[in-house]
């Protein structure tokens, strides 16, 4: 019986839709080899112009369509679009349907057509919608949770006894100066605004919210896992495995080089006559250039791409080491700034000191990120192309890690410094700690570093959200079609109306954005998921922000896709990829850096050890008296007591700084107190106990959830037992069937064997007769 009977082909133009059709001839057109036309070499012209001619055609390798696109000679190869999304009498097409019901800002509210989008640009980027909207979906809990967190700050700041404190004039405690000569004593209660401020981020409910997060990791990695399953089944994909990728272009030129340069070698070695030699070198061309599969016995060694690893190893350390550069020309931006506006003779611009140098570094460090980004991600690209990965999806998966190595650390950096580094070396009045002789190391407010970690995470994210995220993906493609406009009506600048008109469908396609693969959604995601994990302890509002920018991103992304882009070639794939990991090892990072944002960064271990063990009353009365250590203003070193000693109206004989150090009155004048260290101690054992506990809680509900829900389980078992049971039919079938030719077999024998001899000449005949009987049989 032919296939062909099995498949309803009753209407042959529409039994594959326009994805599938154009999978098949990619596939085709992928597999085509490129190298079996006759190239005339010429006679006698010598090796030189043979190499030459060689290495003009290496490039193209085995395949067709990507070789001859690595080699220039097609522009593009792309599938089109199945026809127009906007315009009068446009017959109704996947396309429009995508534009209306999907890539549309007006139906928000409504899910995403992810079988739609499935069928028209393939299971790989419909799993990435599809995993943007599970996430996003996810965002809801913590965005609310996030604000009731943020609103119980808001409705307890006025019960907050440290603040309290510092707010209250007539405490009148007097600060030492925050930088040498140019900066005088303050009162304490002129920082009231940035302790209450810290109060709103910096609270007991700031903890449950890190363990909130933490668990809300772990249940959307499940919940991913889970719906990834249903959509592997509904699409057919859960006997689906991945098949080995050809090796790329690049890659075969790159080995057929090796294997001529080494029989090169081989030939020079050998004691051949020059003519014989020549001779033998044309044939290997011509044969290398009919096709002849010489990179299925060569292949790149780590000594053929040692280059290409000490290159790409120099140059990430180079890169790290440059971010680092930039974070520390930030913090001495920051440093000078303060003290030049530190002598400035507005009294408005000397209380709003640490404002402003907070708010210009952030922006600085917006700017600087934003340009290293792109930056960094045509880097990573170069990298990996002179590694030469053998296939695509090694490609890929190098690319996306140094891509994503390079962009975390640069995402990253400056709120590290701001959560773990500033103000842990400053020193102290009288010996405090300079950079380059001169510039004293900063120092966090009196409320802590966490409100300032709070405006630089919030600054970044929001702002690589707005720029990077949303201007650059409209106004880029925007910018790049407009100037294809221009240079194409310049080109035809009378009938260029009346000939866009005309256009074929490869022609208006070719005018829009190529597909630049899925790298660049999935980044910008991870590193939004980093900012909503990693550092949630000092900012609640994070998921929030992440799921109103979300909320735009999906239907973004659907526009550019449907109208700005060319139609991708449609991959199969059942799950997301290396990203599913980078996710889990970001969410096991967030519970370690949430340990110790909440242990060192904010004054929560602080706050629990003189309530339990220096609290006379059992309240927090009296905490900020106990954080701070007294310093004697004779004790300065020569040039940098300040110059003007008086501004607050009276001379100043002890000063007050952020510490845990002796008075002056004791022996040990100035060393560490053992205060320091049983808050040390108490901020080491809340890490150990924070993280194991939350890692413990996660690792439980990855283990509570089964990765595969019931129902598709029971359907998928229930799908065995019936494949097993038409397999054991058709045994069952062949079995009867061969019975019926044995009995048939040995009727036909019986009957020979019956047969009645009449003479005894006759008995050789009838067993001759017998055997050609079974002969017959």
């Amino acid at each position: 019986m032919p296939r062909s009977c099995r498949f309803d082909l009753s209407d042959r133009d529409s039994f594959y839709d326009s994805k599938t059709r154009s999978t098949i001839v990619y596939e085709i057109l992928k597999r085509t080899t490129c190298t079996k036309a006759k190239y005339s070499m010429g006679q006698g012209e010598g090796r030189k112009k043979e190499t030459t001619l060689l290495n003009k055609r290496r490039k193209c390798g085995k395949y067709g369509i990507t070789s001859l696109l690595a080699n220039n000679v097609y522009s593009a190869a792309y599938p089109l679009h199945d026809g127009d999304y906007e315009g009068e009498h446009i017959e109704p097409n996947d396309r429009k349907l995508l534009c209306e019901e999907w890539a549309s800002y007006g139906v928000f509210y409504k899910y995403q057509p992810i079988d739609l989008v499935r069928k028209y640009f393939g299971e790989k980027i419909g799993l990435y919608f599809a995993w943007l909207g599970v996430y996003t979906q996810m965002l809801i809990p913590a965005s609310i949770v996030g604000i009731i967190v943020f609103l119980y700050g808001c409705a307890t700041v006025d019960e907050n006894i440290p603040s309290m404190e510092m707010c209250d004039q007539r405490n009148n405690i007097t600060m030492c100066p925050l930088c040498d000569r140019t900066c005088s004593y303050w009162k304490l209660s002129s920082a009231c605004a940035t302790a209450r401020a810290s109060h709103l981020f910096d609270n007991p409910a700031t903890v449950f919210f890190s363990v909130f997060m933490a668990l809300w990791a772990a249940t959307f990695m499940e919940h991913w896992k889970r719906k990834q399953m249903r959509l592997n089944y509904r699409w057919d994909l859960t006997g689906f495995e991945e098949e080995e990728d050809h090796p790329r272009a690049e890659y075969e030129a790159k080995v057929l080089e090796k294997s001529l340069r080494k029989e090169y070698r081989n030939k020079e070695k050998g004691q051949q006559l020059p003519e014989e030699a020549a001779n033998k070198w044309r044939q290997r061309v011509k044969r290398v250039m009919a096709g002849v599969k010489l990179t299925e016995k060569e292949k790149l060694t780590w000594k053929d791409r040692f280059p290409a690893y000490f290159t790409n190893f120099v140059s990430i350390i180079f890169m790290i080491g440059l971010t680092f550069a930039i974070v520390f020309g930030v913090i001495i931006y920051r440093i000078s700034t303060a003290a030049a506006l530190a002598i400035s003779s507005s009294p408005g611009g000397r209380s709003n000191v640490r404002v402003t140098v907070t708010a210009t570094a952030v922006i600085i460090n917006l700017v600087v990120i934003i340009i290293l980004d792109e930056v960094y991600g045509c880097i990573a690209r170069w990298l990996t192309q002179i590694e030469v990965p053998k296939t695509d999806k090694s490609f890929e998966e190098r690319l996306i890690f140094k891509a994503f190595l390079l962009k975390f650390v640069n995402a990253y950096t400056p709120i590290f410094y701001v959560a773990f580094f500033k103000g842990r070396f400053v020193g102290r009045p009288g010996d405090y700690v300079y950079i380059f002789h001169s510039f004293r190391m900063e120092e966090c407010a009196p409320g802590g570093c966490l409100m300032e970690l709070c405006i630089q995470l919030s600054i970044i994210m929001l702002g690589k959200q707005l720029i990077q995220n949303n201007l650059f993906e409209i106004g880029i493609p925007k910018m790049k079609k407009f100037i294809r406009y221009l240079k194409l009506k310049r080109q035809r600048p009378v009938d260029y109306e009346e000939h866009m008109k005309k256009k074929q469908r490869y022609e208006v396609d070719y005018n829009l954005e190529p597909f630049a693969g899925l790298t660049p959604e999935y980044m910008e995601m991870i590193i939004q998921f980093g900012f909503v994990t990693l550092f949630v302890a000092s900012f609640p509002l994070a998921p929030l922000f992440a799921l109103l920018n979300n909320i735009i991103e999906i239907r973004l992304d659907a526009k550019k896709f449907v109208t700005e882009l060319r139609r991708p070639v449609a991959v199969r794939a059942k799950d997301i990829g290396i990203w599913y990991n980078i996710l889990r090892g970001v969410g096991k990072l967030a519970v370690i850096i949430n340990a110790f944002v909440i242990s060192f960064t904010s004054d929560f271990i602080p706050r629990l050890v003189y309530l339990y063990m220096y609290s006379e009353s059992g309240t927090m009365h009296g905490f900020v008296n106990h954080t701070l250590s007294y310093f004697n203003v004779s004790d300065f070193q020569e040039g940098t007591a300040p110059n003007d000693a008086i501004e607050l109206g009276y001379p100043v004989q002890i000063c007050r700084y952020k510490d845990y150090r002796e008075p002056p009155w004791s022996e040990s004048k100035y060393d560490i107190a053992k205060d320091f260290w049983a808050v040390l101690a108490a901020r080491l054992a809340f890490v150990i106990v924070f993280q194991n506990l939350v890692m413990f809680m996660s690792d439980f509900v990855d283990w509570i959830i089964p990765d595969i829900p019931k129902d598709i389980s029971q359907q998928i078992h229930k799908e065995k037992v019936l494949m097993v049971e038409v397999f054991m039919k058709e045994e069952q079938g062949k079995l009867q069937l061969l019975e019926t030719w044995r009995d048939k077999d040995k009727r036909k024998g019986e009957n020979c064997n019956n047969h009645s001899p009449r003479s005894s000449m006759s008995h050789r005949g009838s067993i001759s007769s017998c055997h050609s009987c079974h002969v017959e049989v």
